[in-house]
């Protein structure tokens, strides 16, 4: 058998690229990375001719002179052959650092076995159970249309906006976006200073994910390891962890 790693184009990567998505059946946060142009590199991955698998590197935006891993994907029956090819995969990208999702569970374990300067960049959550907490006088109004939002879902692009309002006043605001491959939608949320630690931010969490259902996604969110009041609002409203994106330079071959 001979294997072999070459240039590819998002198209020609996409069927893999679909595979991949249905096997970790999860909110995968750089699903929107392939979709700009100029702003990565992929690479098919042959065996006697036939794509078993690809990679993708991301170099611009955030990335940029900084070539960075964060796909990698093999059909089952080649992965046993993981380790040499995600080794040819590096040598033909040139990438030195890699960001992952760590419930790509092939990804994490290749890249973490060459990792130096490991760290957490973010805790991915995923929606564990509905709560129903209620505040006295406290009411979520939406500020983009409907429609507009609905745009954002097929486009996978942009999202929507809410204001939280506390007998009348407005004490917060956040919404969900939608860059993210479908049915996810990323929430995001901010209670103003003064009206903090009143459980605000959880009731705000637990309508915007009532929100995201009605709208047929699914909420996830996303918040720093060391924010601990944004670990305990998300958990509070019914959010659990369920990944780490995982970032670190990759040693020296």
């Amino acid at each position: 058998m001979s294997y072999s790693v070459c240039r590819a184009n998002p198209a020609e990567l996409l069927p893999l690229r679909v595979r991949q998505r249905e096997e970790l059946n999860c909110q995968i946060v750089h699903d929107s990375i392939p979709r700009r142009e100029g702003w990565t590199e992929g690479f098919r991955l042959t065996r006697d001719g036939t794509t078993v698998g690809f990679g993708s590197v991301a170099v611009a935006g955030p990335w940029k002179d900084r070539p960075t891993v964060f796909e990698f994907y093999l059909l089952p029956e080649c992965r046993w052959r993981a380790f040499a090819l995600f080794e040819a995969f590096l040598a033909a990208s040139g990438a030195r650092w890699f960001e992952v999702q760590s419930n790509d569970a092939l990804l994490t374990s290749l890249a973490v076995a060459q990792a130096r300067d490991l760290a957490s960049e973010k805790i991915v959550f995923k929606d564990g159970w509905t709560t129903h907490d209620t505040i006295q006088g406290a009411v979520l109004r939406r500020q983009t249309p409907v429609e507009e939002i609905q745009s954002a879902i097929e486009r996978q692009q942009g999202g929507g906006e809410w204001v939280l309002e506390l007998d009348g006043v407005a004490v917060g605001r956040g919404g969900v976006l939608f860059h993210y491959n479908r049915p996810y939608g990323d929430v995001y949320m901010e209670v103003d200073e003064p009206f903090r630690q009143r459980g605000l931010g959880a009731f705000l969490v637990q309508e915007l994910k009532r929100e995201c259902y009605v709208l047929g996604a699914i909420p996830a969110a996303r918040c720093s390891p060391d924010n601990l009041a944004s670990r305990r609002t998300l958990q509070r409203a019914g959010f659990v962890p369920c990944a780490h994106i995982l970032i670190g330079a990759l040693a020296d071959r």
